[in-house]
């Protein structure tokens, strides 16, 4: 009995080539945001401010079109250079929408008697600070105070509810995870100072 050949097929594509797939994605850029290259550095200018992105020498920023950006390295084939232009990208994404339209952060503050208020620091702006701290009541025997960044915003709608602006995504997220250490959520009584979107 003769029996017929068997032929393997695999539904995964072959990859010829490392490649990064959000770093070969473009960025869209606004009409009011200007870019200045530089072998150093990527400097973004919007109408929120002024940043700089760092770049590794082997990134390259290119525009084929005139609204459009892309980001590529020298040679994909390299680990290193394969994931920094993911990240690279992903930093320069950031820096446009924090320039444009900025991040921000809402803390809730969910305990028996917990609450917060936006206060002027008697401290000034001696300390690096831009003049305002949080007071905050979180079940302990004294106030918690927080003093703001002179680069975040902070808003206090609600007693119980903190919302945090800034155009640097990573600083925001820096100081909202700094302002949520003072009380660590407590998973039996449900005693939670939470991030909510």
């Amino acid at each position: 009995m003769q029996t017929a050949a068997r032929r393997c097929f695999s539904s995964t594509a072959r990859v010829f080539k490392h490649v990064s797939h959000i770093g070969r994605e473009p960025i869209r850029i606004p009409p009011n945001v200007t870019l200045k290259p530089t072998p150093t550095a990527l400097s973004i200018d919007g109408p929120l401010g002024r940043t700089s992105v760092p770049l590794e020498p082997y990134m390259k920023i290119d525009f084929p079109e005139e609204n459009l950006m892309a980001v590529t390295v020298e040679d994909a084939e390299i680990k290193v250079q394969r994931q920094m232009w993911g990240t690279t990208r992903t930093h320069i994404f950031n820096a446009i929408t924090g320039i444009t339209e900025g991040f921000s952060v809402p803390l809730y503050l969910v305990g028996v008697g917990y609450r917060v208020a936006l206060e002027e620091d008697p401290r000034g702006t001696s300390d690096g600070g831009n003049g305002k701290r949080l007071n905050m009541k979180v079940g302990y025997s004294h106030s918690v105070f927080v003093p703001i960044p002179t680069h975040i915003k902070a808003e206090v709608p609600s007693p119980t509810k903190i919302v945090l602006s800034c155009t640097d995504k990573h600083q925001l997220g820096l100081f909202a995870a700094k302002v949520r250490s003072y009380r660590t959520p407590e998973p039996y009584k449900g005693k939670v100072r939470s991030f909510k979107k």
